[in-house]
């Protein structure tokens, strides 16, 4: 009997605690009238309600409200008219001419002259409908969120006071001091200035224009992280890629997938898969299958390695110490004393002309020449090409080799051709299966191109050719094997057409069907053509 009367009692009292919980909380959603100047009692189709005038104040919990004039319908309804102002104990303040407010859910719908404020960011619009719990406010007629440094437009959005983050939508225009953003869909942070994109934005601040459809910009810090296919387009700079990751105030950029990496004052162009780029030394590292594009007027410059270089090309105070004079006391006298200046002439000069250093694997392709080599690079100072680590050369009919081989062009297409040491050509004679090759070798060579074909070429010292003598018909008329000091070769339609010897001649000519062609070959004979290029495509394959 006494263990039934225990467990009554605590029933009991848990019931209690259960209705004075659910007492409290309906408590807290009740609308409590607190002061009005007058009441006036007000006759409808469906009974009376109550209107209270002047100075009018309600409350619900922590939070006050605040108007000329309202209806109390029932306990949880406020139909509030005139300076209507929504009071909350964080400080967080809603102001509108017209106000419905449901005690139930804490749903205020404003209208007029609405502006929502928590202190630090203020949102303005004619029509917001807005949560007091959650302090989400919600607009759909346009509106406008403002802070200290930041002010955003849009037809639509909505706005947490608790996170901080609002969301807007059509027709956006974000402001800032030195930057400007415009989109359709993006979010931002008021107390991180992060904004983050969901539909194609532009960026655009002092000096650079950035373009995306998804990703994030940190506009505190200058930082924009952007994913999606995306641009960045900075003095004459120009990086398009799937991803970017670009710093305004370190000048550090990253471009990830399909890179296109474009330099307008110099008319180049990089293609790869992945670079990094340091806008304030201009300096490019460039991976996984990078392609040069140079243009030219006439014959445009594709160059292809397995990682790509590319540096200002120094000037001679770059590594050479500057100095100011100066006037010292010393003693009773005056002296001169040299000051070291450390100012940097590549901070003084935003055009740095650049050369480019390409590592292993390197081919190239233009309509009038064709390479490989292991290692290259490119001056955009004297316009030469320097290939390295047996390069090969092709023009039409023509393969030329060397230790190195020196490419010298122009704003519009290749002028000169110079090997410096173990300097080799070699060109087809007739068909394939013939195996007839002009040859010509020496220590250095000097080829002349005149558009774009190769004109002459001059072979010196200790020259040697074996060549393929034809009548004015084209017919064969023996191979001729000869020695000079230097030679002089000529071209026509991409074949030799004439070779001069040039001080101490030796020559001998065999007929065709007593000559032994196979072994028709000088010292440094290498015939390579599957090596060879045949498109640019194969350099982007």
């Amino acid at each position: 009997m006494k263990l039934q009367h225990t467990l009554l009692c605590l029933l009991l009292i848990s019931f209690s605690a259960v209705v004075n919980a659910q007492q409290k909380k309906d408590d807290k959603m009740v609308i409590e009238f607190v002061h009005n100047n007058y009441l006036v009692h007000e006759a409808t189709d469906t009974g009376s309600v109550d209107k209270f005038i002047g100075d009018v104040i309600f409350k619900q919990g922590t939070d006050m409200m605040y108007c000329d004039s309202a209806y109390l319908r029932g306990q949880n309804y406020i139909e509030a008219f005139g300076n209507v102002r929504i009071v909350q104990q964080d400080g967080t303040q809603g102001e509108s001419d017209y106000m419905r407010y449901t005690g139930s859910n804490k749903m205020a719908y404003m209208k007029g002259n609405v502006k929502l404020t928590d202190g630090k960011n203020s949102l303005w619009t004619e029509d917001l409908t807005y949560d007091v719990s959650s302090k989400v406010g919600v607009y759909t007629q346009g509106g406008t969120l403002q802070n200290d440094s930041t002010t955003v437009s849009s037809d639509e959005g909505n706005y947490n006071g608790k996170t901080k983050y609002a969301r807007f939508i059509r027709n956006v225009l974000v402001t800032q001091p030195h930057t400007e953003i415009t989109s359709d869909d993006l979010g931002y942070y008021t107390e991180t200035e992060v904004v983050e994109f969901y539909s194609c934005s532009v960026v655009t601040n002092d000096k650079a224009v950035l373009h995306t459809c998804d990703g994030s910009y940190d506009s505190k810090n200058e930082v924009a992280h952007f994913k999606g296919r995306s641009s960045v387009y900075n003095e004459g700079q120009y990086i398009e890629a799937d991803t970017i990751n670009y710093s305004k105030i370190t000048g550090l950029g990253e471009a990830a997938g399909k890179a296109i990496i474009i330099d307008s004052e110099q008319h180049s162009t990089m293609y790869c898969g992945h670079a990094w780029y340091n806008e304030k030394q201009k300096r490019m590292l460039a991976i996984i299958k990078p392609v040069l594009k140079q243009v030219r007027d006439k014959d445009s410059l594709f160059i292809r390695a397995d990682t790509f270089l590319s540096l200002p090309v120094p000037k001679p105070e770059d590594s050479i110490v500057q100095y100011k004079i100066m006037k010292v006391k010393k003693g009773k006298k005056e002296v001169e004393v040299k000051v070291v200046d450390s100012v940097s002439a590549l901070e003084r000069d935003s055009t740095r002309k650049h050369y480019f250093i390409g590592f292993h694997h390197v081919l190239i392709f233009s309509d009038s020449l064709q390479g490989r080599c292991d290692s290259i690079s490119y001056s955009q100072v004297d316009s030469v090409v320097r290939m390295m680590y047996s390069p090969i050369a092709w023009s039409r009919r023509s393969q030329v080799t060397g230790d190195t081989i020196l490419l010298y062009t122009d704003s519009t297409e290749l002028k000169k051709m110079y090997v410096p040491k173990k300097a080799f050509m070699v060109s087809q004679s007739g068909p394939d299966k013939a195996e007839l090759y002009d040859q010509v070798q020496g220590e250095t060579l000097t080829a002349h191109f005149v558009n774009s074909e190769m004109h002459d070429m001059l072979v010196t010292p200790d020259a040697q050719c074996i060549y393929y003598s034809k009548d004015d018909d084209g017919a064969y008329l023996g191979v001729v094997e000869a020695k000079s000091d230097s030679m002089k070769v000529f071209f026509k339609e991409g074949e030799v057409d004439k070779i001069y010897l040039i001080k101490d001649p030796h020559q001998t000519m065999t007929p065709m069907d007593k000559a032994n062609i196979p072994g028709l070959r000088l010292d440094r004979f290498l015939w390579k053509p599957e090596l060879r290029p045949k498109t640019k495509e194969e350099l982007f394959d």
